[in-house]
């Protein structure tokens, strides 16, 4: 049966379907503790093959389909997104998509220059955020387990601001006992510019990073931190479903978010599907399996046959593992979130 176009759909706890996060690829050439260990992501790890990940006509297709059931936003995630060549194209072809308002990108910034970021703004791209987990070389090297340096993360920052890839953002995830001494003068280093820096509390994603709960630093502790020097006044979302809490300084120096995945779970606020680079749909981010978009599509799926079973597969939805988590509920150990069988972060997009 056709599905008319424009058909808005919510999940079971009656959250809309409005954000896209699509892995463009599993490979990074960073190998963050938290996110892509070394140790498990060495160069016998099995990444996609070129022939299992979706084309750029491939990934198109799905956004648009996303969009008739409501999608407004799009993030390209990774792995690191500008390892995949001629990532403008796709750009501007979901810039093209009808009901696309927004494409996004989050990136480490090692490969964004002046030059690039110029080449993505021309495409279409909208904004970008910018992982950036200290200022002090010895740290993020620690930290990123790569050969970059602080001042190429700050260029690629410089060159998002000059190219209007704004609002820029800088992410820190911050652990404790490695960063958050950090925390301080990161804020510092972006007051007053337009970056609107956010930290992150260290999540439990996929099953590889070690995460214990005691290396978490709460966002509040954080904002304590931060508004002991700066006053700070909380301010309302952007938009339904923003997940970073957002604190202006108070002397007008710009603002900074937080997001508190683990102390403050925003579950029952979670908008965003997320695409992997092979073509999984998931529906929440510590997920454990998802709909597999690129088999139908290379069955010879039409359009309204992939608006029709992701409509199915977010009506379904019921995902809440954070609030879960911060309950220390037994669900967790149910098949959605088994934690050996996630979804790995390169492969999930964040």
């Amino acid at each position: 049966m056709a599905v008319r176009k424009g058909v808005r759909v919510s999940d079971r706890l009656g959250r809309p379907l409005q954000d896209l996060r699509v892995s463009v690829t599993d490979r990074c050439n960073f190998r963050c503790t938290y996110c892509m260990p070394r140790a498990v992501f060495g160069p016998d790890y099995p990444f996609f093959r070129s022939d299992e990940v979706l084309t750029f006509d491939e990934i198109v297709r799905i956004v648009r389909a996303c969009a008739r059931l409501g999608v407004r936003k799009v993030r390209l995630t990774g792995g690191e997104p500008l390892l995949r060549p001629g990532l403008e194209q796709l750009i501007a072809a979901l810039r093209s998509v009808e009901g696309i308002d927004e494409v996004a990108m989050t990136t480490n910034g090692s490969m964004l220059d002046d030059r690039r970021a110029r080449m993505l703004k021309a495409a279409g791209l909208d904004r970008v955020t910018i992982s950036l987990d200290s200022l002090d070389d010895a740290v993020v090297r620690r930290l990123n387990d790569a050969p970059v340096s602080v001042r190429q993360i700050l260029a690629a920052v410089a060159a998002a601001l000059a190219a209007g890839l704004t609002p820029v953002k800088v992410n820190m995830v911050v652990i404790r006992g490695i960063n958050e001494h950090e925390v301080v003068p990161l804020a510092e280093q972006f007051r007053g510019t337009g970056v609107i820096v956010r930290f992150i509390e260290y999540m439990d994603v996929g099953h590889s990073n070690g995460w214990r709960r005691e290396d978490v630093v709460a966002a509040a502790e954080i904002l304590d931190h931060i508004s002991a020097r700066w006053p700070l006044e909380p301010m309302p979302p952007r938009y339904p479903g923003e997940v970073a809490s957002r604190y202006r300084y108070l002397d007008g120096a710009g603002e900074i978010g937080v997001i508190a995945s683990v102390t403050q779970p925003f579950c029952q606020g979670c908008t965003r599907a997320r695409l992997t680079a092979d073509g999984q749909l998931y529906t929440c981010l510590f997920g454990t399996a998802g709909l597999s978009l690129r088999s139908l599509l290379r069955q010879g799926a039409s359009e309204d046959e992939l608006v029709s079973l992701i409509r199915e597969t977010w009506s379904a939805r019921a995902d809440r593992y954070s609030e879960l988590r911060a309950a220390g509920a037994n669900g967790l150990e149910d098949g959605r979130y088994e934690r050996s069988r996630r979804v790995e972060m390169p492969r999930i997009g964040g």
